[in-house]
């Protein structure tokens, strides 16, 4: 009785592969047709009950593996994933009660492009280690123990019965879900415990719940167990985590508005795409361009020897556009050769003319995806020709991506296309399943959201940065960036993004602490400290394969070659270009592993092709420190900061307003005390178009019988830019025309809408300029949640300099035209620390008395001290009328003046 034990372990983030097994047996490799690609954020894990076939090379007849045969003691699958690195270990004991040889088969279904790091097997005692080699001295080594008749194993695929997934997510865990995939057999099996940051999914059946019925000897583990979740996003400048020199971003912004695009499909319509291939794409294509938004432009090509297109333009998404189309596809009969060429030149033409003609939205997006299922077999045939003459016709702004139906379609080539040009490939298994695989992968590139995307790490200590510059960016995806950095020069992290959304230019920074990760994957037992690491050789290695791939001659291929070798043999990975070999301590035994071919598209699940620029080099339009005429709230180290003026006109809360007069080089003070809800237009100026107002929140409740008032929300209402702002405690919303951005207080980013500028400091300031002529400052306060009275609230900052018209009023804007004071007579008043004087000012005489205020631009949290003469009554006689005639109906309304 031969007793084998096995450990496999590999890394996951994206190809299905596997492995074969024999006990005292040669074998042979079998052919898997079923894949499994896994989404970002979703975790599959599938178990199969199948028989093979066996004939043994020497032998006549065939031998089938038998239930009594071969018994599998335990076979334990314990899958970690620490910030979506996922690392999967196999353990399995198997015993051979057959005193003949038998081929055990284990099935794995992995994420495609996963990369198997370690294997072990104990036959009989006997301990069976692995080592990474160059593939030719793998393979030579294995030929020896194949000529010597000892064991020899192949990675293909692999079964499981039991199951620990562990989830660990230092950003929090939004939500995890195990569906039902087993018709309800094993209700109650899966064990679910779920937490903040940590989740357990157990899966292990006892012998009869894993029986199909009673006494069957069937195993009702077929099926698919599945583990959904997806991690909270609270900032829109994504997640930068550092760890051990390694760090890894990851990027997945949302509430953004789609940007328009101009899209052509390319389908091929050739014999080899007569039945279900054609009836299946027909019914696909007729659910995407239902899809398409009327901002869209398309067009249609379908093509056999000859190329046709349903409009020799692009045309507007419209209705009754789209229904044409509909019934243009519905009409297309297979049947010819295939001339990929000539198609996709018409296709980039049509493009390229609309832009040279100035057809096309300056922010949209061009995109053309070309589904054919064969090579070319009309026109120009050698691939390498089509390819040529595609990389030099395409313009930058195009990015072309590439499906390929079945197995009869060069995929290598049309992975290279695509790569090439800003885009990626991917396979379509020609069978029943084929119109939701073409739906599924329009989805994820249906929502552009932003384009020109870059990361930039501007310390010189960071180094080794994967791929930081993507063409686009896709809603409902996850842009994964990875690097190193040196953690004896640096205390913290910083990332500056950039790139340009529907109508605005985004710039959006964000800082990692060094030790932020240092408490919280020590806590867990789980999770993997060498996480962004792994990411880090992940990416780096996946990237390598793709340009290799793309190598313009063979010493750059040379070169990238060994590139990818070492890594391999550095972080113990299994590649192409590499081989897994498992022998004894004798090393008269082995085993040879092989990576199957990978998927070089890459990017845990990002759908973008990019590039690699220079982590520091920050575009010119970019300023992610700006400088309008009032600064930055001070951050200390964490932020870059300009020098405060002195003197502005500022509200905090009652609300204060504290009034500077530049002439006087006096402060002065009043109070406003109203009602929560109502709003107080604070600048009003038709001439330039700008209106300023603010709505009031009050205390949760009256304090020494007085409830408080403070601003709870602002509204910034630019007219000629027909631009508009609402800044709250909770978010700041940025309407421009039909389009809407949102930011969270969260953020650290910059948001520029023609001639209007709004930066962000995350959790402190939000800065408005205008033309670099005028700016504003708004001030978040926040208070203890718990906090019986007070609430959170605004404070708005509003410098002298600002060139507003003549006819600016409000109840800041008015003092834009400094009012003459005179204060005389300062006498001892109630309180000893609060003289009281006289001031004239607008023919009136006022009594006011001098105390200190507060302003909070250099300490949000104390404060300084300001020395002001504060007028009583709610500023009577030192504002024009009453402090009531400032109420507006609106957020945004001009102030009506009598």
């Amino acid at each position: 009785m031969k007793r084998l034990t096995c450990l496999f372990i590999c890394l996951f983030l994206s190809e299905v592969s596997g492995f074969e097994i024999p006990i005292n047996g040669l074998s042979e490799f079998v052919d898997y047709e079923d894949l499994v690609e896994l989404a970002p954020g979703k975790f599959q894990l599938v178990a199969e009950n199948q028989r093979y076939q066996r004939s043994l090379p020497g032998e006549s007849g065939e031998i089938m593996e038998e239930a009594d045969q071969v018994t599998l003691y335990s076979y334990k699958v314990q899958s970690t994933i620490t910030s979506r690195m996922a690392t999967t270990m196999i353990q399995s004991k198997v015993v051979n009660n057959s005193p003949q040889p038998q081929n055990v088969v284990f099935d794995v279904q992995i994420p495609k492009g996963a990369f198997i790091s370690n294997f072990s097997m104990t036959v009989d005692g006997t301990t069976f280690r692995s080592s990474i080699k160059e593939k030719t001295v793998g393979r030579a080594l294995y030929a020896q123990a194949r000529a010597k008749g000892k064991t020899a194993g192949l990675v293909r695929l692999a079964k499981h019965l039991e199951v620990d997934v562990w989830v660990i997510e230092p950003q929090g865990i939004r939500f995890l879900h195990v569906p039902d995939t087993f018709e309800g057999h094993f209700d109650g099996v899966p064990v679910i415990s779920k937490g903040q940051q940590k989740a357990h999914v157990s899966f292990k059946p006892t012998v009869a719940q894993q029986r199909i019925c009673p006494n069957c000897r069937e195993t009702a583990v077929d099926g698919e167990l599945v583990v959904l979740y997806d991690v909270k996003r609270e900032e829109k400048a994504g997640e930068l985590e550092a760890f051990n020199g390694y760090f890894v971003h990851f990027f997945a912004p949302d509430n953004l508005d789609p940007i328009p695009k101009n899209i052509l499909f390319v389908i091929d319509v050739s014999g080899s795409m007569w039945g279900v291939k054609m009836k299946q794409t027909v019914e696909a294509m007729k659910t995407i361009l239902d899809d398409l938004r009327a901002e869209d432009h398309f067009s249609v090509i379908d093509f056999n020897q000859n190329v046709r297109t349903w409009r020799n333009d692009l045309i507007s998404a419209t209705k009754t556009q789209v229904a044409d189309a509909k019934r243009y596809i519905e009409k297309i009969q297979p049947s010819g050769g295939t001339n990929i060429n000539e198609a996709l030149l018409r296709a980039i033409f049509i493009l390229n003319e609309a832009n040279n003609l100035g057809l096309l939205d300056p922010n949209s997006v061009s995109l053309i995806i070309l589904v054919s299922d064969g090579d070319p077999t009309v026109g120009e045939l050698k691939l390498s020709k089509i390819q040529k003459n595609v990389k030099e016709n395409i313009q930058d702004n195009i990015s072309l991506f590439s499906l390929g139906m079945g197995f009869d379609v060069d995929y290598d080539f049309l992975k290279r296309l695509s790569n090439e040009n800003r885009g990626i490939a991917q396979r379509i298994y020609g069978n029943q399943d084929t119109s939701s695989q073409l739906k599924k992968f329009y989805n994820q590139v249906s929502t552009p959201l932003l384009r020109n995307v870059q990361f930039n790490y501007p310390h010189t200590s960071v180094t080794d940065v994967t791929q930081n510059n993507f063409h686009n960016y896709f809603g409902g995806s996850e842009i994964v960036v990875a690097g190193k950095f040196d953690p004896a020069k640096l205390d913290q992290l910083e990332s500056i993004i950039t790139a340009t959304s529907a109508n605005t230019q985004l710039v959006l920074e964000t800082l990692a602490q060094m030790d932020d990760l240092q408490d919280f994957l020590s806590k867990d037992k789980h999770a993997d400290p060498d996480f962004t690491r792994k990411l880090w050789a992940y990416l780096t290695i996946n990237q390598l394969l793709a340009e290799r791939s793309l190598a313009p001659t063979a010493a750059a291929k040379r070169r990238i070659t060994r590139s990818i070798l070492q890594m391999s043999l550095d972080h113990h990975i299994v590649t192409p270009l590499t081989s897994l070999v498992i022998e004894n301590e004798a090393g008269d035994e082995r085993m040879l592993a092989d990576a199957p071919p990978q998927d070089p598209s890459c990017c845990s699940g990002a759908l973008y092709y990019g590039s690699k620029v220079s982590p520091d080099s920050i575009p010119s339009w970019a300023n992610p420190s700006p400088t309008p005429v009032i600064s930055m709230l001070a951050q200390g180290a964490q932020v870059l900061e300009s020098t405060p003026p002195p003197h502005v006109m500022r509200v905090e809360n009652d609300p204060h307003f504290i009034i500077y007069l530049p002439k006087s080089q006096k402060n002065i003070c009043f109070n406003i005390d109203s009602e929560p809800g109502k709003i107080l237009n604070l600048v009003s100026d038709p001439e330039s178009g700008i209106v300023i107002n603010g709505q009031l929140v009050g205390a949760k409740k009256p304090n020494n019988g007085k409830l408080s008032t403070y601003f709870g929300k602002l509204g910034f209402y630019f007219q000629s830019e027909d631009v508009k702002i609402e800044i709250s405690t909770e978010a700041i919303t940025l309407s421009g025309g039909s389009s809407t951005f949102a930011l969270s207080w969260s953020d650290t980013a910059q948001v520029m809408n023609q001639r209007v500028q709004i930066s962000v400091k995350k959790a402190k300031v939000v800065t408005i300029t205008l033309d670099k002529e005028m700016s504003f400052s708004v001030l978040l306060h926040r208070v203890w949640k718990k906090h019986p009275i007070n609430v959170d609230f605004l404070g708005i900052y509003v410098p002298p300099t600002n060139k507003f018209s003549p006819n600016a009023h409000g109840l800041i804007g008015q003092f834009m035209q400094e009012p003459k004071i005179h204060i005389f007579n300062e006498r001892p008043g109630k309180d000893p620390e609060k003289p009281e004087a006289s001031m004239e000012v607008k023919g009136q005489k006022l009594i006011v008395t001098r105390g200190l205020q507060k302003d909070y631009r250099t300490d949000l949290v104390f404060g300084t001290d300001v020395t002001c003469w504060f007028v009583h009554n709610s500023g009577k006689g030192f504002i024009d009328g009453h402090y009531k005639d400032y109420f507006v109906p609106q957020l945004y309304s001009f102030l009506k003046r009598p």
